[in-house]
């Protein structure tokens, strides 16, 4: 099925998307909805649609699989984003990364800034750049305010690999995408990051690729 048109208003081209059952398609970089930033949602979709439009980008995620999505990953340029995360990793690299399991979140709005100095470098991936990862140095902590889907305030601190994920969610809506911010000379394939780069920490990747930690 072709995609809305562009110009149809939001609730109209939500409904479209969603006639077809299933998983959303996901958007792949390139397409200029990935760039272009949000709007805020302001009730555009409605209750309903948007608790429908919801459970699309949580089952779009499942299966992809992910641990965030973000409206625009689905073509429509809406401030709105999905995280959950089983964190299904060795304790090892779990350690490492400060990373622990996260229940299923809707982050309306989201906004946020760090919550101190210090910053933390992993390799990280996208499903809108299947295929790939690369370095990206972030926050290690941020505050993150925003609401649910029910209007609920959110205002919380996240740290380790959380953290991460909400920086790269809301980028998303902000039309960055985690390329933007990442060490050019780490960019690798997925079998390169399982063959080579596994390490808890990218400090190896680092050594043989030649680029520099914070």
């Amino acid at each position: 099925m072709a995609p809305p048109p562009e110009h149809a208003p939001l609730a109209e081209r939500v409904e479209e998307l969603l006639a077809a059952g299933g998983p959303l398609p996901i958007v792949a970089a390139g397409q200029p909805v990935l760039r272009r930033g949000t709007e805020p949602y302001e009730g555009q979709l409605g209750p309903a649609l948007l608790a429908r439009f919801v459970e699309a980008l949580r089952e779009t995620m499942h299966a992809a699989p992910g641990v965030g999505l973000a409206a625009p990953q689905v073509g429509v340029e809406l401030r709105i984003a999905v995280i959950e995360d089983p964190a299904p990793v060795p304790e090892e690299i779990a350690v490492a990364c400060g990373r622990v399991p996260q229940p299923f979140r809707v982050l309306v709005n989201p906004v946020y800034e760090p919550a101190g100095s210090a910053r933390a470098a992993f390799f990280e991936g996208c499903l809108s750049v299947p295929g790939w990862q690369a370095v990206v140095a972030r926050h290690a902590e941020v505050r993150l305010r925003a609401e649910d889907e029910r209007g609920r305030a959110l205002d919380e601190v996240f740290g380790g690999w959380p953290a991460r994920i909400v920086q790269h969610e809301t980028d998303h809506l902000d039309g960055v995408l985690y390329l933007d911010r990442a060490e050019p000379r780490s960019l690798s394939t997925n079998a390169a990051v399982t063959a080579l780069w596994s390490q808890p920490t990218p400090r190896t990747a680092a050594g043989a690729l030649g680029f520099e930690l914070p």
